[in-house]
């Protein structure tokens, strides 16, 4: 009999034992599938056009082919046509005043709302009669090849075309490529062909005839466009450098500091190392210092006194910059031309995915 009991007890001991095992096996099958699964590096190959940090501290990633990417500091989420974005090529990315994340692309606006993608452009005609105005909590948009822009008010998204825009180079039109909020209520809107500031009554136009510009030797084609902290307006050109306008005075800032080389053809020719001729981004830091990215001599950074580059030796694999961006934390952020991330720490570059 005792034997018998002791044979009882060894048997549910071994069967505890394997359920044990079992749990415990599945536990980690379980936990190593989520390692696996988890996305820790962003997938983009594409060049990053835009980053954004929402007001969770989320971070998002634009890219030129392949849509956006949401990053909660762990993984990864994508987003593309696919999930009913109206392209994906992302050129700004906003969020509103409800926490609503909105998505400017070449082909029109999406809005995110946290559960869904929503065509924000659909049905929208480009009617020229709608009235200029503007308030505190706009968000705008560029409107493609268009030449007007898309407003959202908070309650409803119109477009809104510019005034009788004049077309002095037929190769260059008035399509949106970048915008920036300044001093006095003034909202610039860089296009490939000319500015136009807009303050909620009137506009103020820059252009090849205002700024009495050769159109054959060195024509406007800007690419990006930054009002800074102390009401400079900066204006990033594929070709002629970066134009700076203080009060009513106008220069060309690559020309005065020596960054387009003498044998530049001034238009979109590869430039050789050294100079800033094809600026395609353009950030103010909370320090005050100005960040431009050149198409193809790196990263540039102007203290207000000196100009210092920054190329592969710095830490970089590739110096085509497309976005530059300085979140919460006064950590500034690099969106690369090769679809690369780099965050800048002290004087070198240190890649984040």
């Amino acid at each position: 009999m005792k034997n018998k009991l002791n044979y009882i007890l060894l048997i549910l001991t071994l069967n505890f034992s394997c359920v044990g095992n079992k749990s415990t096996e599945g536990e980690t099958n379980k936990l190593e599938l989520e390692a696996t699964s988890r996305t820790d590096t962003l997938k983009f190959t594409s060049g990053i056009r835009s980053i954004f940090q929402d007001s969770k501290g989320n971070y998002w990633f634009g890219s030129v082919r392949e849509g956006v990417a949401l990053y909660n500091g762990t993984s990864f989420t994508y987003f593309s046509t696919n999930e009913g974005l109206r392209d994906n090529q992302i050129v700004s990315i906003q969020e509103d005043k409800n926490g609503i994340i909105w998505f400017e692309s070449q082909n029109g606006v999406s809005s995110y709302d946290g559960k869904f993608i929503q065509d924000e452009t659909r049905g929208i005609t480009e009617n020229y009669k709608v009235e200029w105005m503007k308030s505190d909590n706009d968000l705008w948009f560029g409107a493609g090849i268009k030449e007007g822009v898309y407003r959202f008010d908070g309650h409803k998204l119109s477009y809104l075309a510019f005034p009788n825009p004049k077309t002095i180079n037929p190769n260059n039109l008035y399509g949106v490529t970048s915008f920036s909020k300044g001093k006095n209520n003034m909202i610039w809107f860089g296009t490939y062909a000319g500015v136009f500031g807009y303050n909620g009554k009137e506009f103020r136009i820059i252009n090849d005839e205002t700024l009495g510009l050769d159109i054959e030797v060195e024509p406007l084609h800007i690419r990006s466009i930054l009002e800074d902290s102390k009401g400079r307006l900066w204006i990033g050109n594929n070709g002629i450098g970066v134009l700076l306008k203080e009060g009513d005075s106008i220069i060309n800032f690559s020309d005065k500091k020596k960054l387009i080389h003498p044998t530049s053809g001034r238009k979109g020719d590869k430039s050789l190392p050294g100079t800033l001729e094809h600026v395609f981004t353009i950030a103010e830091d909370s320090n005050g210092n100005i960040w431009f990215g050149d198409r193809d001599a790196g990263i540039w950074k102007y203290d207000g006194v000196k100009m210092t580059n920054y190329t592969k030796k710095d830490g970089l694999v590739n110096d085509n910059a497309l976005s530059i961006f300085e979140d919460d934390k006064g950590e500034l952020w690099f969106g690369m031309e090769d679809g690369k991330v780099y965050k800048l720490y002290g004087k070198t570059f240190e890649r984040q995915f």
